[in-house]
């Protein structure tokens, strides 16, 4: 009986001792494979939108995204898509289209913020907003999920979003 127990005590610190060392080498992203989270998906980056210097016949806005420390950098490319704009929860009803090269692919992650631009038309009727929220792309296709930038900004018909670009 005494030799039973020692020895479930033995295979009991064995399995811990593996279990908990197999843990740390998961966490550490010195490791080869690190699984430290993409700063592309929308829960691992945060956004902001600030107003940009006007163009002839536009306001521009700057959308700058940032991811902190701790996440695996990612590619983006292109204009993010399925943008909508909303005041206090509620969808203002302005649809966007896009403009500029697509296929340029800019890394985004800790220490390499990216932005995009809204450009807006300055004639005709212009809504207030303080939300965006939009779909990231990367050189295949989509990141799943939405993402949010909070900012006040004014959109209107006729409003484009430019490709990510490298920098705050």
């Amino acid at each position: 009986m005494r030799m039973n127990w020692k020895f479930a005590v033995t295979v009991a610190a064995t399995v811990l001792t593996g279990a908990a060392g197999a843990g740390v080498a998961q966490a550490s992203p010195a490791t080869a494979g690190s699984v430290a989270p993409s700063a592309c998906r929308p829960a691992n980056h945060t956004a902001k939108i600030t107003e940009a210097p006007a163009s002839a016949g536009h306001h521009h806005y700057r959308v700058t995204l940032i991811a902190p420390r701790g996440y695996d950098p990612c590619k983006l490319a292109g204009s993010p898509t399925n943008v909508r704009f909303s005041d206090r929860g509620s969808d203002i009803g302005v649809a966007a289209g896009h403009y500029g090269n697509q296929a340029t692919v800019v890394t985004f992650g800790p220490g390499h913020p990216v932005h995009f631009d809204i450009q807006v038309p300055s004639s005709g009727r212009s809504t207030s907003a303080g939300e965006a929220s939009f779909t990231l792309q990367a050189p295949d296709g989509e990141i799943p999920g939405t993402s949010f930038a909070q900012g006040k900004l004014k959109v209107a018909t006729g409003t484009l979003i430019g490709p990510v670009e490298r920098g705050a």
